[in-house]
């Protein structure tokens, strides 16, 4: 494992690049600041046939978004796990015209260090974690709240 925040963001996004439709994309990573991760992906490569982000890529974005952000609070805790989506909710409200900007971050309900003491103690764990992709002005153009579940390895 690795251990500098340089390192753990390397690793996050060659994950993600070694991931042919994640790669398809063009994610990158935006922010990580422990509690939030954010990620970018260009509307070029994300596009439908009415000109706006796909459905398909807002929804990967926000996931991949949670999914790094539980990744990388584990690897934060010196623990390697496998860390799966269990289920998700999705809402898109407003079509986007711009790059997409995915941020996720924790529930109002979720606490980390639980979380990544249940993990520690039991070898697995469940969290659910929010994230949403925001249009220029600020409002919402899609929302995700997800329960993730990590089983540790070693």
């Amino acid at each position: 494992m690795t251990d500098s925040l340089a390192d753990r963001l390397a690793h996050l996004d060659a994950h993600y690049q070694g991931m042919p439709p994640v790669a398809a994309m063009a994610v990158s990573i935006h922010h990580f600041d422990e509690e939030r991760l954010s990620l970018l992906a260009p509307l070029d490569r994300n596009v439908n046939d009415k000109g706006c982000a796909f459905g398909g890529s807002l929804s990967s974005l926000m996931t991949l978004a949670c999914w790094g952000l539980a990744t990388m609070r584990i690897q934060g805790a010196g623990m390697e796990a496998d860390v799966f989506v269990a289920d998700s909710q999705v809402r898109y409200l407003a079509p986007l015209y711009a790059d997409l900007d995915a941020e996720a971050h924790a529930a109002p309900d979720s606490d980390w260090q639980v979380f990544l003491s249940t993990l520690a103690d039991r070898g697995r764990a469940r969290i659910e974690l929010l994230a949403r992709v925001r249009l220029p002005d600020g409002a919402d153009a899609a929302t995700l709240r997800a329960r993730f579940v990590a089983f540790r390895k070693g």
